[in-house]
């Protein structure tokens, strides 16, 4: 007697372990594939993006459907074999009875689809507004955001635009749950019409003697197990109806196009050399057509040259680097590497082979060892020493009281920009790229923070190509080759000298830069 129930509440912790597992799998398995197909997007989505959004959908939006995915899954076989074994019991005793309680239950399903579609445009809405509140969270409480929201003196701003979104998230979800409750309402009203007709019909039969009065008791106690579980089913019929809407978000996700792709069979180079070549190359951001943001653009680097590309601010300059990385694709034209288009190459090669360095330096909440890291996760400590040491940065690094295993904070904000920026140029030398682009890697830094930096460039660049962006000219007298760009399109190009010589565009910046009488240092013969 004792070892029935026993025996049952082990196969029921044993059937909710199996459907949680499943249930939680599933969900994973969702997780992980949304973060992999947002992974291989290219630039243009995210620069489109809210940050916010993009959390609201791998947590909030898969965390609200997990618990209807989870508990479906936990309760659907038990309520549908406790409905099957009722029907045969009741069948058995009485089948015009039987029929009779079945009738009722097309009421209990009619209002389901309207209901989920309720709980749908609700959960929506919710999701929505949930993602709202995941951006301003992103925006105010950051480390870059939370310095402007200080230095403003925003906190009342912020602090009620947190309150207003958070406010429309709680007026919807009272909305979802006061829809839950008159739709339960509606369905035990209905519920409770079930045995009040097997009283009306059954007791008219049992004065004709065609039953027993204990039939009849028998009967209702037997709707209990049978309206109790159908009501069940009918519940989780209505939070999968309303789950529905916020899964089609996630697959919108899920569905997303990948604009940046891995060719089916991709060229391989046994021995990189760093040479990148622009063939008529014109990109729009809108993907389609013109306005262009670069136009026509054609050039060389060839392995170990340094190019340099300057202008004035909105030229297309940065738009070069993000073609050079395949961040973009151009819309019209060709980008070689080693003479392939940069399409017919493996996206994990091409990132081995090049390398970017931007005057915003992104550093991860960790040590400086696992950020140097980053570049070969099997470097050992006297390589990164090496490494730091040609980046002009193992002195910093070694007179931190935790050296290496130093945490740098969010973004970096521990150490100083001149310090994140070496660090950068140090990573970059672990990777070992043949192709270096410097986008203003110096423009935000101090004069003796830019002379480390010109320092450390001096041996990360040597025998590697390079195409440097810069904003000061001082930077760039010595390359090789200068490219002028004005308004997506490259004007002029030639060495320092000639440029000077011509008086063009390149003359004028040159001389905006340096006051009358003022010289800058003219790179010497060889």
């Amino acid at each position: 007697m004792i070892g029935a129930p026993v025996l049952a509440s082990l196969i029921g912790v044993w059937q909710s372990y199996l459907a949680t597992l499943m249930g939680q799998g599933v969900m994973h398995e969702i997780r992980v594939d949304m973060f992999d197909r947002l992974l291989r997007q290219s630039l243009r989505f995210f620069t489109n993006t809210k940050s916010g959004e993009i959390v609201s959908r791998l947590q909030n939006d898969v965390g609200s459907v997990q618990g209807v995915v989870t508990g479906t899954m936990v309760n659907l076989v038990s309520n549908v074999l406790v409905v099957a074994s009722t029907l045969f019991v009741i069948f058995r005793i009485d089948w015009r009875l039987s029929f009779v309680s079945i009738a009722v239950l097309p009421f209990f399903i009619l209002p389901t689809r309207r209901v989920g579609q309720m709980r749908g445009k609700i959960a929506t809405a919710t999701q929505e507004k949930m993602s709202e509140i995941a951006n301003v969270i992103q925006e105010a409480l950051s480390v870059s955001g939370y310095l402007l929201v200080r230095l403003f003196g925003a906190q009342s701003y912020e602090r009620q635009r947190f309150r207003e979104k958070s406010q429309a998230v709680r007026d919807l979800q009272v909305r979802q749950g006061t829809v839950g409750r008159w739709f339960l309402a509606f369905i035990m009203l209905f519920a409770s019409v079930g045995p009040a007709l097997i009283y009306w019909i059954g007791g008219h039969e049992a004065i004709g003697g065609a039953i027993s009065i204990g039939t009849i008791v028998a009967f209702v106690g037997y709707l209990g197990r049978l309206y109790m579980p159908c009501t069940a089913l009918v519940n989780a019929h209505v939070d999968v109806l309303s789950a529905g809407a916020v899964f089609r978000r996630i697959f919108d996700y899920l569905d997303l196009p990948v604009e940046i792709a891995d060719p089916e069979h991709p060229k391989r180079i046994a021995a990189p050399r760093g040479a990148l070549a622009f063939e008529n190359v014109s990109m729009s951001y809108s993907g389609e057509g013109p306005p262009w943001t670069v136009e026509d653009l054609s050039f060389e680097i060839a392995p170990g040259q340094m190019v340099a590309l300057v202008g004035p601010s909105g030229s297309g300059k940065t738009t070069v680097t993000y073609l050079a990385t395949r961040l973009y694709d151009p819309t019209r034209g060709r980008v070689r590497f080693d003479g392939i288009d940069l399409r017919e190459l493996a996206l994990g090669d091409l990132s081995r082979w090049t390398a970017k360095v931007t005057q915003e330096t992104t550093l991860f909440h960790a040590t400086i060892a696992e950020n140097l890291r980053y570049a070969r996760p099997d470097a050992a400590r006297e390589e990164l020493e090496r490494a730091c040491s040609i980046a002009q940065v193992l002195d910093v690094v070694t007179a931190l009281p935790q050296g290496f295993d130093t945490l740098v904070g969010e973004r970096g904000y521990k150490l100083s920009g001149g310090e994140r920026q070496r660090l950068a140029l140090a990573r970059v030398v672990l990777r070992d790229p043949r192709l270096l682009i410097l986008d203003e890697a110096t423009s935000a830094l101090d004069s003796r923070s830019e002379a480390l930096i010109r320092e450390a460039l001096e041996a990360v660049l040597a025998g590697r190509s390079s195409l440097v962006i810069a904003h000061r000219l001082s930077t760039v007298l010595s390359a090789g080759l200068i490219l002028v760009m004005d308004r997506g399109r490259i004007v002029e190009r030639g060495t320092h000298a000639r440029l000077l010589d011509r008086g063009g565009l390149y003359t004028r910046l040159y001389e905006e830069q340096f006051l009358p009488g003022e010289a800058a240092v003219e790179p010497t013969a060889g």
